[in-house]
């Protein structure tokens, strides 16, 4: 399976969880280490343009394309599991400990979640505790630029 990161520049070489781990966001708290990533590169953008205003011009971003071995352990959330709200920003603590548990818990590589972004879409969440994570690759990364009229 492929799956799909948009990254700033910087921190796109490596799949480490510490950039989620310092803010926290919708699937995880401050502290825990998850890596976020889409099915498809279209999903990746939403999900990064979400966070910029028109004012504020995005830096230099890298699309980062990540191969999962097939045989890799997942599970998935489906929306009967979650509550009602776990979609609204700011997100909370409800949706955080789903991510915050499947990272404790370590038993599976990845969890499959629907975006909020996209209804319809899923992202895959990877947990770089667990011992299959380091069969995880980078297999390409190229440079990113956002359409000048999402900023108009």
């Amino acid at each position: 399976m492929e799956v799909f990161r948009l990254s700033s520049e910087k921190f796109a070489q490596s799949l480490s969880g510490v950039g989620a781990a310092l803010k926290g966001a919708r699937w995880n708290s401050v502290g825990m280490e998850i890596v976020y990533t889409a099915a498809n590169r279209s999903l990746a953008m939403a999900e990064v343009a979400v966070h910029f205003s028109v004012a504020m011009a995005p830096p230099k971003y890298q699309m980062v394309t990540i191969h999962i071995p097939d045989d890799i352990s997942m599970t998935a959330l489906n929306l009967i599991d979650l509550p009602t709200d776990w979609s609204v920003f700011p997100h909370t603590d409800k949706t955080k400990s789903f991510g915050d548990r499947f990272i404790l818990e370590n038993r599976c590589c990845i969890l499959k979640v629907p975006s909020a972004v996209t209804k319809g879409d899923f992202n895959y969440l990877l947990n770089p505790r667990h011992s299959e994570f380091a069969r995880i690759r980078i297999i390409d990364r190229s440079d990113f630029v956002f359409d000048g009229r999402l900023w108009r």
